[in-house]
């Protein structure tokens, strides 16, 4: 049976458009890390190398090579986790040249360190212009967290912000710093910005 995202994994993908806890394990990811406008070419670059990464390994089969424990399956969505520099912090306003990031798409539990270089490997010939040695393989789990499903655009983030930080307090947690994690539920390209849907989710402790 094809491990379908979107069924599977409901909670974490497709929560409601109201705050839940949600408690974050380990997963597998391919991730970079960059700085500056989102808007610009060297962000879309960094997720095509994400991308032509993840399709290398979920293509794997049908270029001959099968890896073990492989099974069909989605290829995961692109996720984000969400920083400001040292300059963008000091400032009363957000500046998009100071955002600093770490992009990354799941891998399924099969995925290896090894697969990984050899997805690099078969990237590398097919798309020599693509620095891939930029990406890496790494585990990562946010923990305690709270989620929820944001509806528009990713500059009306902020409303969504406030209903979240107002669900920690009544039920007696606290947001442990600005740093958050967005899951891309839908294409930009393909999408009306106040029709995209975007997992917010930031880590919490108790008060």
């Amino acid at each position: 049976m094809k491990y379908e995202w979107r069924k599977m994994d409901k909670e974490i993908y497709l929560p409601k458009q109201t705050p839940t806890i949600y408690n974050d394990t380990e997963k597998k990811y391919i991730m970079v890390t960059g700085e500056g406008d989102p808007n610009g070419d060297e962000f879309q670059t960094k997720v095509e190398i994400l991308y032509a990464l993840s399709y290398a390994i979920r293509m794997m089969p049908k270029s001959g090579y099968t890896p073990e424990g492989y099974y069909e399956y989605t290829v995961f969505p692109l996720e984000g986790i969400w920083d400001l520099s040292e300059e963008g912090r000091k400032l009363d306003y957000l500046d998009k040249n100071h955002l600093v990031y770490q992009l990354m798409i799941r891998q399924p539990d099969f995925v290896t360190e090894e697969l990984f270089q050899r997805a690099v490997d078969t990237v590398k010939k097919k798309k020599k212009n693509l620095q891939v040695d930029e990406a890496k393989f790494i585990s990562h789990a946010d923990g305690l967290s709270v989620q929820m499903m944001h509806l528009g655009s990713y500059d009306n983030e902020s409303e969504t912000f406030s209903i979240m930080e107002n669900y920690c307090e009544e039920q007696g947690y606290k947001r442990k710093s600005k740093i958050h994690r967005e899951i891309y539920i839908s294409d930009p390209r393909k999408t009306a910005p106040e029709k995209l849907k975007t997992v917010l989710r930031f880590k919490i402790e108790a008060k």
